[in-house]
């Protein structure tokens, strides 16, 4: 039989996606759309609130695809659920779960109607106050237990309570209690803390969905001895995961850390040079890089050598012979590169005084460029913060001798005419017409000191005017 897919081509199926995505424990069906492979089996998965699941025989043969909700066989009663996962892939899920064949399997009703939908919402809605009142009355009945989540049948006809409980507990009497007090038929499950994170879900560290309830079903075990292995920070803020348990993916990379580590040398053996005996002190195993000492708590004089090298001296220390140094025949790094001053980056002035250095530098460049010495009895007029030049429409030459006129928070006194200088105590409105004085100098003094004259005193302003140009001419 030849392969051929009904589009024509080799690209991954739309069927093997949900029409309603349930992101817990989610199975892409990578078989969807190969031949022979939808009728491979009757079995059907399908699944119910978070990561609860069930696999049920299809004996009607309805045309059940991914996301079709459906009425499913319950004691008592029934129950609604999704389908999840057709045709052959189910049964590699049924061997994966362990599931067994010597009971009888349930069966499949049929598709749900808007009767049986309607009786769903009903009981879901009330999961949450049920939860709440069970917790109320497992605390009254002084049982240590943690009712972490309700869950009801599609038909309202069952509801499972799931706890969490470090010891063993009675809860006999607390089941009468529920019974009475929800008319309902009373299930109790007993999970662990990752069973719960995986029922409630969450996004872990590493940024991605928690691997119990996206994929993981089976709960191995976590030792702190994993973690020291790969010489992981025994902090356990760190290595405790949203279920207050060690993290599952400690596991993970266990098996590559011991395949590494097998081919680095023993921890206990000490190295001898000619100065120094040194101790091991840490082992990056993945990049085959180890630290020694020659202090065994405390690094002290510590090296950083290739385990080829740390070989090649235990070889040495065998035959008798010490080498000068434990880098010896190692290429010499650039410690400044790799170096850090971590006291340094968290200094509050670590800004202060860059910019002028660049400002100054910079300045001297552009002297050098227009072939200008830069002046040394001048530092003032290299800095950044004051121009070199007082002002850009009367260009003034630099005085070595005077350098009090190159400052700008002061009046230069060689544009042109003489000084401005205020004189309060006498107005020059009543002082008399000097004739030795020049009348330019006596119109450039500042209008601020001058008393507001009358309108009768203004008019021989013109008498100064004609004076003033007559006198060029005497």
């Amino acid at each position: 039989m030849d392969f051929k897919l009904e589009n024509g081509s080799s690209s991954m199926s739309a069927k093997g996606c949900s029409k309603i995505q349930n992101t817990k424990l989610n199975t892409y069906d990578w078989l969807a759309g190969v031949p022979d492979a939808e009728s491979a089996t009757d079995y059907v998965e399908v699944q119910f609130k978070n990561t609860r699941k069930g696999y049920y025989l299809n004996n009607s043969h309805l045309p059940l695809q991914k996301g079709d909700v459906v009425a499913v066989e319950a004691a008592p009663g029934h129950d609604i659920g999704t389908v999840t996962l057709t045709g052959k892939l189910v049964l590699l899920q049924m061997r994966k779960n362990n599931y067994r064949y010597d009971q009888e399997p349930k069966k499949v009703y049929r598709k749900a109607r808007p009767n049986d939908l309607e009786k769903y919402e009903e009981a879901k809605a009330k999961e949450h106050a049920t939860m709440i009142r069970a917790r109320q009355i497992a605390a009254s009945l002084g049982l240590d237990m943690k009712i972490g989540d309700v869950e009801y049948q599609g038909d309202g006809n069952k509801a499972i309570f799931y706890y969490i409980a470090d010891e063993r507990v009675d809860f006999r009497q607390l089941i009468k209690v529920l019974a009475e007090a929800f008319r309902v038929r009373i299930e109790m499950k007993q999970i662990g803390a990752r069973q719960e994170a995986g029922r409630i879900g969450g996004i872990g560290p590493c940024g991605r969905e928690l691997c119990c309830s996206s994929w993981m079903t089976s709960f191995v075990s976590v030792a702190t001895s994993a973690a020291r292995y790969q010489d992981v920070s025994m902090n356990p803020q760190k290595l405790a995961g949203q279920c207050a348990k060690l993290k599952c993916c400690i596991n993970y990379e266990i098996d590559a850390y011991v395949e590494a580590s097998k081919k680095l040398p023993s921890r206990e053996v000490p190295l001898e040079t000619k100065d120094h005996t040194y101790f091991h002190f840490k082992t990056d195993i993945l990049s085959g890089m180890i630290t020694y000492s020659t202090d065994k708590q405390m690094p002290i004089n510590a090296v950083t050598i290739p385990a080829r090298r740390v070989f090649e001296i235990i070889n040495m220390n065998k035959r008798g012979e010490k080498p000068d140094s434990l880098e010896q025949n190692v290429l010499p790094r650039d410690k400044a590169a790799n170096s850090k001053d971590v006291a340094a980056q968290e200094n509050v002035s670590r800004f202060d005084g860059k910019g002028k250095r660049r400002r100054k530098k910079g300045n001297q460049q552009a002297q050098a460029q227009q072939g200008q010495q830069p002046q040394g009895d001048k530092p003032k007029q290299q800095q950044g913060d004051k121009p070199k030049q007082p002002q850009g429409e009367k260009p003034k030459q630099a005085q070595g001798d005077k350098p009090k006129q190159q400052q700008g928070d002061k009046p230069k006194q060689q544009q042109g005419d003489k000084p401005k200088q205020p004189q309060e105590n006498k107005p020059k409105q009543q002082q008399p017409k000097p004739q030795g004085e020049s009348q330019a100098d006596k119109s450039q003094q500042p209008q601020s000191n001058r008393q507001r004259p009358n309108r009768s005193r203004q008019r021989p302003r013109g008498k100064q005017a004609n004076d003033k140009e007559a006198k060029p001419d005497a």
